[in-house]
């Protein structure tokens, strides 16, 4: 007895696997959500929804939702690479701003030694050394 309904099962389901009888998946989903749920309105509307979707786009929702998850996975990718460029370019100029600070400070101690350094020598010259204020 047991043989028998176990090849039976067999049989139906090789039918739906080797036949192409794709739709017997999306009836399995709403199928299993009304058996643990037994809120027969959400299996109802989830086939209804997967049918939508599947004649609109062709894909399955599931596919639908892994490629709409990954085209903004490389939306924010290229976001983050034009903020890690920007904030690359602010740095960049930040440097060089305090590199025209720094380079003009020495300038200017430099030339404030070459003005006491020019001073010394022409007191030097006009014997002004000697002389006190």
């Amino acid at each position: 007895m047991i043989l028998k309904l176990l090849r039976i099962f067999t049989i139906i389901l090789s039918f739906f696997f080797l036949t192409g009888f794709v739709s017997f998946f999306s009836i399995l989903g709403p199928g299993v959500t009304a058996i643990t749920s037994g809120n027969i309105y959400k299996a109802g509307a989830q086939l209804i929804i997967n049918q939508r979707i599947e004649k609109e786009t062709g894909k399955n929702s599931l596919t639908l939702i892994k490629e709409t998850i990954s085209q903004k996975e490389e939306i924010i990718k290229k976001e983050e690479i034009n903020k890690k460029t920007s904030l690359n370019d602010e740095l960049r100029q930040i440097v060089k701003k305090r590199i025209k600070i720094t380079r003009l400070k020495i300038e200017n101690q430099n030339l404030q030694k070459l003005v006491k350094r020019q001073v010394l020598i022409t007191r030097s010259k006009l014997n002004l050394n000697n002389i006190t204020k």
